[in-house]
């Protein structure tokens, strides 16, 4: 009789463990489809994405005002390339017609590093993506312009310009 038992405690403990690897199984498929689903939605909020998605401009931009109009362009997002595309979110602005993207504590982010490595970008504002070339700018008046078009953007008094800006 207690071999019965035995094999019988076997089983159950084989069919349970059967189950509690289906169960860890599933719960590890619907993480990878719910992170990866989250990455290609994105970027949200702070959280990076990967590709842009919306209507492509067919043009070039050569007057970037639009993005200094807060209620339709709070934040633009760039995409920029290592091996897969990497999005944030960031502030745009523009000044004369020119884009200007800010980054403060620069050193280190991988859209930054990404974008000195390789300055071919896409940028979404106002649901459209537009092709861009990054260029890293260091003069400090336009700098002082950038940061100026920045704060009446979001409607903050300037003050200095923060020096790792």
């Amino acid at each position: 009789m207690s071999r019965l038992k035995s094999a019988g405690l076997a089983d159950m403990f084989r069919s349970r463990g059967i189950a509690a690897t289906a169960i860890i199984a599933t719960l590890l498929v619907v993480g990878v489809i719910a992170a990866l689903a989250y990455y290609l939605s994105c970027p949200c909020d702070r959280m990076p994405g990967s590709y842009l998605r919306g209507e492509v401009a067919p043009d070039p931009v050569s007057d970037w005002s639009f993005v200094n109009d807060r209620e339709t362009v709070p934040l633009c997002q760039i995409e920029v390339r290592r091996i897969l595309p990497h999005s944030v979110n960031i502030n745009c602005m523009s000044v004369a017609g020119r884009l200007y993207l800010s980054c403060a504590r620069c050193e280190g982010k991988t859209w930054s590093g990404a974008a000195l490595d390789n300055p071919a970008a896409r940028l979404r504002a106002a649901g459209r993506v537009y092709p861009v070339t990054l260029t890293r700018v260091t003069a400090a008046d336009e700098l002082d312009a950038a940061w100026q078009a920045r704060s009446a953007k979001f409607g903050r008094d300037p003050g200095e310009r923060q020096p790792d800006w």
